[in-house]
């Protein structure tokens, strides 16, 4: 068996809502996170069995109408995924700084998982369209090599999509920035 996450993004609260109870009715998923996001959409999360999220998820993009906005399926996401997202990475130095932007939140979490399986990097926050009229990042640090290899490719895997918005690495970025996003 394989473990697997899997996202769903719509326009509106209520057609999330909706695709959320189906996937869950679907298969044998667990609802890991579901919730308004700025600016109004809805978002939802799942987990289980890859076989049963990817039905999941299909279910609710065949079920969605016009309201969909993106989704993805991950199969063996990154074990460091969801403590970025959580905001639980716990940290001691940022070496290298690397910052990615997207349009919507399924595609930071998807750039967030190629970019840490790309290279040695750590993953320290992924904010997913909170406070952001819609918009995600992700923070992740490293050795500068490593952290601009990940940033690349997690551009490579968004861009053609259209969600890629903007990026930056930072070497040896200054202590007062470190802390602000420690």
């Amino acid at each position: 068996m394989s473990r697997a996450i899997g996202m769903i993004e719509f326009k509106t609260v209520s057609s999330g809502v909706v695709a959320a109870d189906n996937m869950v009715k679907t298969s044998d998923v667990e609802l890991i996170e579901a919730e308004t996001v700025c600016p109004g959409k809805y978002i939802a999360i799942i987990a289980g069995d890859l076989s049963a999220v990817d039905a999941a998820v299909k279910n609710a993009i065949t079920q969605s109408g016009e309201n969909l906005i993106d989704s993805f399926v991950l199969g063996n996401p990154h074990e460091s995924i969801f403590p970025a997202i959580y905001g639980t990475t716990h940290l001691e130095k940022v070496r290298a700084l690397g910052i990615l932007e997207t349009f919507d939140a399924a595609a930071i979490i998807q750039a967030a998982d190629v970019a840490a399986k790309t290279a040695i990097v750590d993953l320290i926050e992924l904010r997913i369209a909170k406070g952001m009229c819609g918009k995600s990042y992700m923070f992740l640090t490293g050795e500068v090599a490593a952290v601009q290899a990940a940033i690349d490719r997690a551009i490579e895997e968004v861009g053609p999509k259209g969600m890629y918005l903007d990026s930056s690495v930072i070497a040896q970025p200054d202590e007062q920035v470190c802390k602000s996003v420690l």
